[in-house]
């Protein structure tokens, strides 16, 4: 029993050891742009070759190696480089894993690069793209969290101004097997500061000094201000320093261990040396395959615990989202740690911040509330369907975040707010005139036939309103806010739940009253947007005289009166009022009482691009009242919960996405 347990002991040691000794995979970038390939086509075959000469220990053994092979346009151009203080044993680990991890990350992409703590890989398509990789903004950047003090920040500032410049020079002048430098220097009393720079060799000197010169002069000063330690990691270059030595000061181009054969084993009794060895290497085989075998468990758990909210039944799908995730602190830099002043104001399940990556890209950044209603099946969610939505009238999502209690949506940065900013605000509105209106209102029809009939899924969006309406430089609208969508089969037209989501005024009376909801759901939110849009009022209840009225009502009955002139919006005084009139037929189409009578959304753009479309009469709609949605005693409250009909506040459903 104790020698079981003293191999427990031993394997728990070993197992300790190789998970800590594994190298921390920072950050990868996947570029469609110029095409994707398939595990059939002769790219991947290409790639795959690429990747096989890479696992050669005989051609790591400078700690870079480039490589290209096949024709265009399947022609592979692949590269990859190891930190110099990195032995060649570890340098050919990282580079494995590497290749081991890239392509399941960026599963389709015929450009792809990734960073391991001190390793680097890239393949791309095209002979430019390496080059164009190297981009002057960097991969990634790291800061020390200690300060050099006031009163040595100036002494350190010109030491390590004066280091950096040093090995700039001397790695740029290195060779095409080596371009790497390092040095060190002291500042304050007596106080040291160690640095490393390198380049890929294949650069120029000029290429090199430029690569390194853009970190040291724009990225350092910007990101690691006073910081006792940073390093800036770029596609073809690096630049670190530290307080303390970390880089091996032998030389880096020492060879590799020899693999020449072991030297006979002394003469002596050959059965017990037989003995001895066996006794040596069978328990060292199988507590190494125990070891590994616990490795390969511990790792799975910890994946499907880190992607369990994203997990499908498909395995290829969730690559694709694992190939959108952010590291939290990349978007924790980003957000200048989701600073107040980043702000820009909050959805129903958090705060939304504007960020700019280290590329220079400026994003938003959706941040879920701990106990925000929006649990891991909304996430899930939003994350599968705005990832495979591609249109120009829908918010791009760029990735997402999925760390410890983190939750965090990463999109595409919209400048100019939402449409309730302008349609709302007495100040703005006047900067909406007809013409902007009317792009506004043809790119949210637009927007949401791709939705219902053009996308590979039929999506219900279930929570179409002005504050999720984007506008972008240009104006022109962008659907956000994909939390309460719901997902339809291509021959599924309808569906029910019992439990409601959405904001008052926007939902369909079938929706509110009876939980059925359809793509016709949807059109009669847009209905409701085209009024608003027109008349420049909410759709709640306000003050006309001495009752209150809401819009729909207001609406309706200056239509069915002959004065539809009067709902307009005064500050559309000089438009024509024959189109604005035609599009106040068309929301009236929308908002029927009558699913049946309701326009597709189809027939809506269609509508909106032909002036020469006769339409049909609108029959009345189907007036909501808040008491008649909130009447605790009806038969219809007891089949149904109502969640939550407070305007501009959203709530959850159960999501069943196929």
């Amino acid at each position: 029993m104790s020698r079981v347990l003293y191999i427990l002991i031993l394997i728990h040691f070993y197992f300790i050891s190789i998970s800590f000794s594994q190298p921390n995979f920072i950050t990868h970038l996947c570029i469609d742009t110029y095409g994707n390939y398939t595990n059939t086509s002769t790219y991947h075959t290409n790639l795959n070759t690429f990747f096989t000469s890479i696992s050669s220990k005989t051609q790591i053994n400078s700690r870079y190696y480039n490589f290209s092979i096949g024709k265009d346009p399947d022609q592979v151009y692949g590269d990859a480089l190891c930190g110099s203080e990195l032995s060649f044993q570890d340098c050919y680990t990282c580079l494995n894993n590497s290749i081991s991890l890239l392509p399941r990350l960026c599963p389709t992409q015929k450009e792809a690069s990734g960073w391991y703590d001190n390793c680097m890989l890239r393949y791309a398509n095209r002979s430019s793209a390496l080059s164009s990789m190297s981009s002057r903004q960097p991969a990634y950047y790291l800061t020390n969290s200690a300060s050099v003090p006031d009163n040595n920040a100036k002494d350190f500032d010109e030491v390590l101004g004066s280091l950096l410049n040093k090995i700039q020079n001397e790695a740029a002048s290195g060779d095409s097997r080596l371009k790497y430098a390092t040095g060190n220097g002291t500042y304050g009393s007596l106080k040291n500061v160690y640095a490393v720079a390198q380049c890929s060799p294949d650069l120029s000197y000029r290429n090199c000094f430029n690569c390194l010169g853009d970190s040291i002069n724009n990225v350092l000063p910007s990101c690691c201000n006073n910081s006792i330690g940073a390093r800036v990691v770029g596609s073809n270059c690096e630049i670190r320093y530290e307080q303390d030595l970390f880089y091996n000061v032998t030389s880096p181009l020492s060879p590799p261990p020899s693999t020449a054969p072991s030297p006979p084993p002394p003469s002596g009794n050959g059965s017990n040396t037989a003995i001895t060895t066996v006794l040596i290497i069978v328990p060292t085989v199988v507590l190494i395959a125990v070891a590994i075998g616990f490795i390969y468990l511990y790792r799975r758990r910890k994946t499907r615990k880190n992607v369990e909210s994203l997990n499908d039944e498909n395995d290829d799908e969730t690559r694709s989202y694992m190939s959108l995730q952010y590291g939290f602190d990349t978007i924790r830099v980003a957000t200048d740690n989701f600073s107040d002043a980043n702000k820009l104001g909050r959805g129903g399940f958090g705060f939304v911040y504007k960020g700019k990556l280290s590329s220079g890209q400026e994003i938003a950044v959706k941040r879920l509330s701990r106990d925000s209603g929006q649990g891991d099946g909304e996430f899930k969610t939003e994350v599968m369907l705005v990832a495979k939505l591609q249109h120009r009238n829908l918010v791009r999502l760029l990735g997402f975040c999925l760390e410890k209690e983190e939750r965090l949506l990463i999109y595409e940065f919209v400048p100019n707010a939402s449409l309730d900013h302008f349609l709302f605000d007495v100040s703005m509105r006047s900067v909406l005139d007809w013409q902007t209106r009317y792009k506004i209102i043809i790119g949210i029809a637009r927007g949401i036939l791709y939705l219902h009939e053009d996308s590979r899924l039929r999506i219900i969006h279930r929570d179409l309103k002005a504050s999720n309406i984007l506008l972008d430089e240009d104006m022109a609208p962008k659907i956000a806010d994909f939390g309460m969508a719901r997902l339809f089969g291509v021959d599924q037209t309808q569906g029910d739940t019992s439990r409601i989501v959405g904001t008052y005024g926007y939902m369909a009376p079938e929706y509110v009253f009876h939980g059925f909801f359809s793509v016709k759901s949807d059109v009669y939110s847009f209905g409701i947007l085209v009024l608003e849009v027109i008349t420049g009022r909410k759709n709640s209840g306000y003050q006309n005289g001495e009752y209150t009225e809401d819009l729909l009502s207001f609406v309706w009955r200056n239509w069915r009166e002959g004065t539809a002139i009067s709902v307009i919006d005064p500050t559309l005084s000089t438009a024509s009022k024959t189109d604005i009139i035609r599009c106040i037929h068309m929301g009236l189409l929308c908002v029927q009482e009558s699913v049946d009578d309701r326009p597709a959304m189809s027939s809506v753009v269609l509508m909106l691009s032909s002036r020469s479309l006769s339409l049909p009469v609108p029959s009345h709609p189907s007036f909501v009242s808040v008491n008649a949605t909130m009447d605790t005693n009806s038969d219809n409250h007891k089949e149904r919960q109502l969640v939550s009909l407070s305007t501009n506040q959203d709530s959850i459903t159960d999501l069943q996405p196929r």
